[in-house]
């Protein structure tokens, strides 16, 4: 009997070890702790991070802090790792959310983190199936990590030197104070003159800029004068000697020149003197100089007049006075006398040689006399007449000579 039950009992322990054992796959379908389990349904959304270090499924999916879901499956995506959530439909993640895998304290376990973006608006909805790509995953550092860079800084960088720096600084800075207070307002003036010239300087690495833009169009032309500068240079070296010859004849030149300058300055500028008088009175002449050239030509009848007649001559009647005996240029003039008004510049005096006077006397050729005046008969008043008198006046105490000029009018 005894016996009997044993085998019973051998037979149940072998068939519900057997049904165990059917149903296990590994170690993974254990049931595991952290995972938890949102109320309604639920959606699955896949990150890609590029390391996940010690992350476990059924790790936990944390919202600020919350616990809303777990890691289902973690799978190598080539050289990054795919990791699969499962979270409630009810979290309202944007479709840019990011991911960050973190521990829950400081030998805690690994978690993983959503939010919403650290820049920018949130844009869409989380839904089923998306991705949050690499770019927008990210991992806290590892203890381990922390320590041994801390083990590095503390034994192989530079702690230790960190003393000689001090001293030395303090070597430096003892007994300079009134120096490092002076040195420090001249960097604050520097610093602010910089400040206050901002836009300038910016403007001129600008066109800076600009100027080696340009260059670098030229620069096959720039080559290419580099090239032809050693041609012109020596070119320049095998007439240095013809050129230095230039230069001494040019020297030479200005010598002479400064020379003739000087002779002639107080000649010169008796010259100028002279001159100044006529220029003045042409200058005060100003427009009536050009405007009485023009009379020049058509004495004594001006342009406008010939515009207004017809045909190709006029008839002009002139009387010249031919007395020598009594040469007047003006009717109430003093033979002899200068004319009223005019004032000629004394210019440099030049010596006259004499002239030797014939000692018989010169004969005068007989004059013959003028023929009396008509009586009744009154001479034009004209300030050029005589000697030159314009018209058909006829009779005078003198000899009048009648001029006609006449044509088709």
């Amino acid at each position: 009997m005894t016996y009997a039950v044993r085998s019973a009992r051998a037979v149940t322990i072998a068939v519900a070890s057997a049904l165990v054992l059917s149903s296990c796959q590994g170690a993974f379908d254990l049931p595991l702790p952290g995972g938890a389990k949102g109320e309604g349904p639920s959606m699955t959304v896949k990150v890609d991070f590029a390391d996940v270090l010690d992350l476990v499924p059924k790790s936990a999916v944390k919202i600020n802090e919350v616990a809303v879901g777990q890691v289902e499956k973690i799978e190598l995506n080539g050289w990054t790792a795919r990791v699969t959530l499962s979270i409630p439909e009810s979290s309202k993640l944007p479709d840019n959310a990011t991911a960050e895998l973190k521990q829950s304290s400081l030998l805690g376990e690994k978690y993983i983190a959503l939010s919403g973006p650290v820049r920018g608006k949130a844009e869409g909805t989380l839904s089923e199936g998306d991705l949050i790509p690499l770019e927008r995953t990210n991992r806290n550092p590892e203890v381990e990590e922390v320590l041994s860079a801390m083990s590095l800084l503390l034994n192989g960088g530079g702690i230790a030197q960190l003393g000689v720096i001090e001293r030395e600084l303090n070597n430096a800075l003892r007994g300079n104070t009134h120096e490092i207070k002076h040195l420090i307002g001249e960097l604050n003036t520097f610093i602010g003159g910089l400040e206050d010239q901002k836009a300038e300087i910016v403007r001129a690495i600008e066109m800076v800029d600009k100027l080696a833009a340009r260059l670098a169009e030229q620069k096959e032309l720039i080559a290419t004068t580099l090239q032809e500068i050693p041609k012109g240079l020596k070119v320049l070296a095998d007439q240095r000697v013809q050129l230095t010859q230039m230069l001494q004849a040019l020297s030479r030149l200005g010598a002479v020149g400064t020379t003739v300058i000087q002779g002639s300055k107080e000649d010169t500028l008796a010259n100028l003197k002279a001159l100044a008088p006529i220029l003045t009175q042409l200058n005060k002449a100003g427009d009536a100089l050009p405007q009485s050239l023009q009379l020049l030509l058509t004495y004594p009848f001006p342009d406008k007049t010939l515009e207004a007649i017809k045909g190709d001559y006029v008839n002009l009647g002139v009387t010249a006075d031919l007395d020598l005996r009594e040469f007047k240029l003006l009717e109430n003039g003093v033979p002899g006398s200068p004319i009223p008004g005019l004032t000629l510049p004394k210019g440099p005096t030049l010596p006259v040689p004499p002239v030797p006077m014939p000692s018989a006397p010169v004969p005068v050729p007989n004059v013959p006399t003028s023929t009396p005046r008509p009586t009744g008969t009154t001479p034009p008043r004209n300030p050029l007449c005589p000697p030159l008198c314009t018209g058909g006046s006829a009779g005078a105490d003198r000899s009048w000579t009648t001029l006609y000029g006449g044509g088709a009018a």
